[in-house]
């Protein structure tokens, strides 16, 4: 039992020093996405493309972030590996052994939870970037990052799946800014990128959208299916959003009125 909780600790750390190395290349100038992938190439030494290379290696502080993965990486997967090993043969043999397997299926399941939670990467992220700021010299440069962490307002990458509600429409169709949130980009698959992108162009499944909103909102964007439902779930977040300019309007009129 010692071995499972034994593992099931160094696999936390293990995610938590990832999380905390993707917060880092954030405030470096990599996108939330791209840090994440980078961080968990270098931890597990598995590499990475070509042109992500160059963005880690033309950049000091990204360089000793990625060197410093790899080590604990090395240290923290042999680790592991050792733990696997005692743990199975401390389990043959055993009279409880069909516990200690259950036991080791339930912290595999609560570390999975733990790390697809987006509840979870969300407040451990602005708890890791409260952390960095205070007690590291990483000069916040990414607008992805200042922006995250102000009012819940973020810039995703979100991927446009065959059943999104977002396929196969004109931004003007899809009408998110009437929603309060806005395309910056698109990233075709062939690797064409659209900065700035007009009302007529269009998505196409499989685009990557460079988008800024509430985090709650990207969220729902992200589940949203095409059909009846999701175009209700459509109009029903341009009313939310009616509401809070309606509301930002009169606080903004109240504090004019209130200036010396």
């Amino acid at each position: 039992m010692i071995a499972i909780f034994s593992l099931f600790t160094v696999a936390m750390l293990s995610l938590l020093v990832t999380r905390i190395a993707a917060m880092a290349l954030i405030f470096t100038g990599l996108s939330h996405d791209a840090a994440r992938f980078q961080a968990r190439s270098a931890f597990a030494g598995v590499g990475f493309t070509t042109t992500e290379a160059e963005l880690i290696m033309n950049h000091p502080v990204r360089r000793r972030i990625i060197m410093l993965l790899m080590l604990l990486g090395n240290i923290g997967i042999a680790t592991v590996v050792a733990t696997v090993i005692v743990s199975l043969l401390s389990t043959t043999g055993s009279e409880n052994w069909l516990r200690n397997i259950l036991l080791f299926i339930g912290c595999l399941g609560l570390l999975w939870l733990i790390a697809v939670s987006r509840f979870v990467e969300r407040n451990l992220n602005r708890l890791i970037a409260w952390g960095l700021k205070k007690w590291t010299r990483i000069e916040i440069q990414d607008y992805v990052a200042v922006l995250h962490l102000q009012n819940e307002f973020a810039v995703w990458e979100i991927k446009v799946e065959p059943n999104s509600w977002l396929a196969n429409k004109t931004l003007i169709d899809a009408g998110l800014s009437r929603e309060g949130v806005l395309i910056l980009g698109i990233q075709r698959q062939g690797g064409l990128y659209i900065g700035a992108p007009q009302g007529i162009s269009k998505i196409y499944i499989g685009d990557v959208l460079v988008m800024y909103g509430t985090v709650e909102q990207l969220e729902e964007i992200d589940r949203r299916k095409a059909g009846p439902e999701g175009d209700q779930a459509h109009q029903n977040a341009i009313a939310v959003h009616q509401d809070e300019l309606k509301a930002q309007t009169e606080l903004d009129e109240l504090q004019k009125t209130t200036e010396p």
